[in-house]
């Protein structure tokens, strides 16, 4: 881990990154590939040490309240953040700014930080979004090796559900020849139902893979799947979009359970509820009902 100053904080759609890097070990990790130019190992989190007072100078300058997105390229509930609460400053700025959050995450830390979200939710827009890719928690353990399992992430959504957040799904990536069978797909949709979850953001059954990314995912499949390499070579080659046999079949079953049971399926209508900022009459006669 290391420190260093950041020069800005927010993009241009009002998202930030505090940290760069990760320490939750997933096999797939897009944020790995070599366009990022990382110039340090991606497990030395770069830490954006002064991102709670640039972040605060941005939003005392914004004429418009927004909401605010964080955990796109790297999760801001890494190990070093139980420590150094990085994250919760932030919040605690946006919440005191009256600005909405949009969070993304894989670890139930997430909970930390469920009195900030609920004051936010009170006066403006929370929504916390958690990835669920495995089902199977042996595989989970595999797949996403340093952060917490598939049902440790289900019970962190219904915690959220209890105390008033509402909550949006990434089903993504879901690897060919490894989770792109019907029944990990059941078994997440499942807990999304159970959940009570808003939206599901996937983009096909699927993945990616690019230079840097690559490299990491196969010297794991050598490791935990001996001779499935060989199978991805023979398939896909060096393609970037990684799209499974079973796409058909799983996008078929994902819809239908979905729109059965009143979730959001479609990516544009959840980006959209994502990035909305209530307006204040609008809120005042969303929270009479």
């Amino acid at each position: 881990m290391h420190f260093v100053d950041a020069k800005g904080i927010l993009s241009a759609k009002n998202g930030m990154n505090l940290y760069r890097g990760c320490t939750h070990g997933c096999i797939y990790c897009d944020s790995r590939s070599k366009c990022y130019q990382f110039t340090h190992d991606f497990e030395d989190i770069e830490v954006k040490q002064n991102a709670s007072e640039l972040l605060e100078q941005a939003l005392h300058s914004k004429r418009k309240k927004c909401m605010i997105g964080t955990g796109a390229m790297c999760d801001p509930y890494m190990h070093c953040e139980k420590e150094l609460r990085l994250t919760r400053r932030c919040i605690e700025i946006i919440e005191r700014y009256g600005f909405g959050l949009a969070i993304q995450t894989k670890s139930d830390l997430v909970l930390r930080d469920l009195d900030l979200f609920q004051k936010i939710q009170e006066k403006a827009k929370c929504v916390v979004q958690m990835t669920l890719t495995t089902y199977d928690e042996a595989l989970c353990k595999i797949v996403e090796t340093n952060v917490c399992t598939t049902k440790k992430r289900f019970e962190t959504l219904k915690i959220l559900q209890q105390n008033g957040i509402p909550t949006v799904v990434w089903l993504s990536p879901i690897l060919p020849f490894i989770n792109d069978t019907e029944e990990n797909i059941e078994g997440i949709l499942d807990y999304c139902i159970d959940a009570g979850v808003y939206g599901i953001i996937n983009f096909g059954m699927g993945m990616t893979l690019r230079a840097g990314d690559r490299e990491y995912f196969y010297a794991a499949l050598d490791k935990h799947f001996p001779g499935l390499k060989e199978q991805f070579h023979h398939k896909y080659g060096y393609a970037y979009q990684i799209a499974s046999s079973q796409d058909a079949k799983l996008m078929k079953l994902f819809h239908k359970k979905c729109r059965a049971h009143g979730i959001v399926d479609n990516v544009e209508e959840v980006f959209q509820y994502l990035s909305t900022f209530p307006q204040k009459e609008q809120y005042q006669q969303l929270r009479l009902f």
